[in-house]
């Protein structure tokens, strides 16, 4: 598999696990885990278009 669509399937799922995280943190009234899910969900879109970066520039 090519770094560019690993990095871009990494990403969307660190995305998905931080929006999950995000969302059971307000459910639950609890502020660590929903800044923890915030936290990766930003890092899950970072990586996402890092991949997207490399697909582009052929890396």
């Amino acid at each position: 598999m090519k770094q560019s669509t690993k990095d871009k399937a990494e990403g969307k799922f660190h995305e998905v696990k931080g929006k999950v995280k995000e969302k059971v943190g307000q459910a639950t009234n609890n502020p660590n885990l929903q800044a923890e899910g915030q936290v990766e969900k930003v890092g899950g879109k970072i990586q996402k278009k890092i991949g997207e970066v490399e697909k582009v520039v052929g890396a």
